[in-house]
C-alpha cells in the first residue's frame, strides 16, 4: 500500500487494486481565512485526481474542496459515501458531476473489486462536523489503514476488531475559533488556549493509545492564516496557548513521552507501507529544518496568495441588502419549529455588525424565547457575536445553511458570553435549513438517559458522557471530585454532578461507598 501525502487531510492510497483520492484540498476556506500548510498548490492535482476511488470525509471546506474536485478529480471516480442522516454530501458531489456512488453502511466492510475492503464509519450528531463525520478503514493483502482525520468517535474497537491496523491518521491540532475570537484578557485566553493545546494533545494520545498501530500519522491540521488580519493566529510567535501546534510540535511531544512511530506527511510525501515496515520518502531533505523555518515559508506563502485574498474580500459585500429583513424571512420560520435548540439557547443571541472601516452599522438580535429576530433594544443578553455586515451579506445572499462552516471558523469575528459554553447556540447555526434543523431536533429528541453506571476510582458514574455518549471507562479521568472527558475535554462536579462547561448536561454520580438510590415505583 503507497500513500502519498498531499496536504492537510487529504492523501491518496495506491493499491494494486485501485487508488482512493481522500479529501482533497488545496484552495483557500472559510472567506479566504483558511490554507494548507505546507502550501500544496504545486501538486499535481490533474494527476492525483486520476483516481478509481473518492473519498470525502465530510463537508467541512478544509475536506470538501468544490474548485478542486470539480476542476482536477475524474468523474469517473467512484464516490466512497458515508451514511449521513442527511444526503447533503451526495447532493453536492452530483451537482459536480459525479454520478458513481457506492453507498455505504456505517462499520459495515464492503468488498470492492481486487481485494480492496474498504469500511467507513459515520458520525451523525449534530456536533459531528456540519451534521456528520467520518473515518474510512482500508486493507489489501493484509495491511490495513485507519484514516481517522478529524472524526472523534467514542470507541476504536470496530476498526481493531477487524485486524491489527498498521498506518493510523488523525487530527492532533485546533480546527475550532475558541478561545482566539472571545474578548477576553490576553493573559486569560492564553490560559485557555493552553487548556485546549493540552486536551487535544491528550485526545490524540488517547485514541493512539487505543488503537496501537504499528505507524501513526498526523494529519489534518493546522491550517495557516496568511491574511494579515489572522497572521496572529500562526504558531510561530512561542505562544503555549496557540492552538494550531503543526506536526512537528506533536510529534516532538509524543517523541518525549517514549514513542518512535510518528511519520510526518508532507504534500508530497510517499510512504510504501507493508505489514513489516513503513519506508518513508520525504520531498524535503530535512523535515526538522523544514518546519524550524516555518515563518519564513509562511511569509513567502502570503505573498503569493495575497491578490487571492483580496479578490476574494471584495466578493462578499451585498450593501443593497436589508439584513434585518432578509435574517427575519430566513430565521424566523425556524426558531417556530424549534423546540430543543431553543430552548438549550435559552435567550437572546445579539449580532453586532460593523463596517469594513470598523465603525458600528446595526445590532440584531435572534430572540429565541420570543421566536423572532428583531433591532437591539439595549437589552442584556448572554451571547454576543461582533463581525462585518459585509460577510453577513454575503452569507444571505448566497443562502449559506452552515455559519459554522463559513464564518465561525474563519475566524472573522469577534465573540462575548455570561456564562457557560453553549453548544445549542452554534448547533442552531449549523442548522439554517428545514433538513437540518429537523434532524437536530429529532436527534436531541431522542437522547435518552443512559442507566448503565460504572466504578471509576472512588465514584459511580454513568457510563456514557452526558455531552456525546462517548464511554467515561475509556475517556473519563478524575482529579479530586472532578471528573474530565477527554472526548472534548468537558468536566463534570462529581458530588453535585454539575456540568462544569456547558449549562445542562448533568451527570449522574455518587461515592461508591453509597448505595444506588431507590428507583421510583
Amino acid at each position: 500500500m503507497r500513500i502519498t501525502g498531499t496536504g492537510h487531510a487529504s492523501m491518496r492510497i495506491d493499491t494494486p487494486a485501485g487508488s482512493i483520492l481522500c479529501d482533497p484540498w488545496v484552495n483557500p476556506a472559510y472567506f479566504a481565512s483558511w490554507f494548507p500548510f505546507p502550501d500544496n498548490s504545486h501538486l499535481d492535482w490533474p494527476s492525483l485526481g486520476k483516481t478509481d476511488y473518492l473519498y470525502v470525509s465530510h463537508l467541512h471546506r478544509d475536506h470538501f474542496d468544490a474548485e478542486n474536485l470539480r476542476r482536477n478529480v475524474s468523474k469517473k471516480a467512484t464516490v466512497l459515501l458515508p451514511e449521513y442522516p442527511t444526503s447533503e454530501l451526495e447532493d453536492e458531489l452530483r451537482e459536480l458531476g459525479f454520478t458513481s456512488f457506492i453507498k455505504t453502511k456505517t462499520n459495515e466492510p464492503v468488498a470492492l473489486d481486487g481485494g480492496l475492503n474498504i469500511m467507513i464509519q459515520a458520525l451523525t450528531s449534530p456536533t459531528d462536523g456540519p451534521i456528520g463525520d467520518s473515518s474510512l478503514w482500508v486493507e489489501y493483502d493484509g495491511v490495513r489503514l485507519l484514516n481517522q482525520n478529524d472524526a472523534r468517535p467514542t470507541d476504536l474497537s470496530v476498526f481493531a476488531e477487524l485486524g491489527h491496523v498498521h498506518a493510523h491518521m488523525l487530527q492532533f491540532s485546533g480546527a475550532i475559533w475558541y478561545p482566539m475570537v472571545y474578548e477576553l484578557p490576553e493573559a486569560a485566553k492564553r490560559a485557555f488556549g493552553k487548556q485546549k493545546r493540552d486536551r487535544q494533545f491528550d485526545r490524540t494520545l488517547r485514541y493512539i493509545n487505543d488503537l496501537k498501530a504499528s505507524w501513526v500519522f498526523p494529519i489534518a491540521g493546522p491550517p495557516c492564516f496568511l491574511d494579515d488580519e489572522l497572521w496572529q493566529f500562526n504558531d510561530i510567535f512561542g505562544d503555549e496557548g496557540n492552538i494550531f501546534p503543526d506536526q512537528q510540535v506533536f510529534v516532538d511531544h509524543y517523541h518525549g513521552l517514549g514513542y518512535d512511530n510518528a511519520v510526518i506527511l508532507l504534500p508530497g510525501t510517499v510512504a510504501e507501507l507493508t505489514a513489516e515496515d513503513c519506508r518513508v520518502t520525504q520531498p524535503v531533505p530535512d523535515v526538522r529544518e523544514f518546519f524550524a523555518n516555518k515563518e519564513s515559508h509562511l511569509r513567502a506563502y502570503r505573498d503569493r496568495q495575497r491578490p487571492v485574498i483580496e479578490a476574494a474580500k471584495a466578493s462578499w459585500g451585498n450593501p443593497e441588502l436589508d439584513v434585518l429583513t432578509e435574517l427575519k424571512r430566513r430565521v424566523e420560520p425556524l426558531l417556530e419549529e424549534s423546540v430543543y435548540l431553543a430552548k438549550g439557547v435559552g435567550g437572546p443571541v445579539r449580532l453586532d455588525l460593523v463596517g469594513n472601516d470598523g465603525e458600528p452599522a446595526e445590532s440584531i438580535v435572534i430572540d429565541f424565547p420570543g421566536k423572532q429576530v428583531r433591532r437591539y433594544a439595549d437589552e442584556k443578553v448572554r451571547y454576543r457575536f461582533r463581525t462585518r455586515r459585509a460577510l453577513v451579506e454575503h452569507l444571505l445572499t448566497t443562502g449559506e445553511v452552515d455559519w459554522v462552516n463559513s464564518l465561525f471558523l474563519s475566524c472573522r469575528f469577534s465573540a462575548a458570553r455570561i456564562g457557560q459554553y453553549n453548544e445549542f447556540v452554534y448547533a442552531f447555526f449549523k442548522c439554517l435549513s428545514e433538513e437540518r434543523l429537523q434532524y437536530a431536533e429529532g436527534w436531541y429528541a431522542e437522547q435518552k438517559p443512559d442507566a448503565e453506571d460504572v466504578k471509576l476510582g472512588d465514584w459511580i458514574v454513568q457510563r456514557r458522557c452526558p455531552h456525546l455518549k462517548a464511554d467515561l471507562t475509556r475517556f473519563g479521568v478524575i482529579e479530586g471530585d472532578t471528573l474530565t472527558c477527554q472526548m472534548h475535554g468537558w468536566s463534570w462536579d462529581l458530588p453535585s454532578g454539575k456540568c462544569r462547561t456547558s449549562a445542562g448536561h448533568e451527570l449522574r454520580s455518587r461515592p461508591a461507598d453509597q448505595p444506588a438510590p431507590a428507583s421510583a415505583s
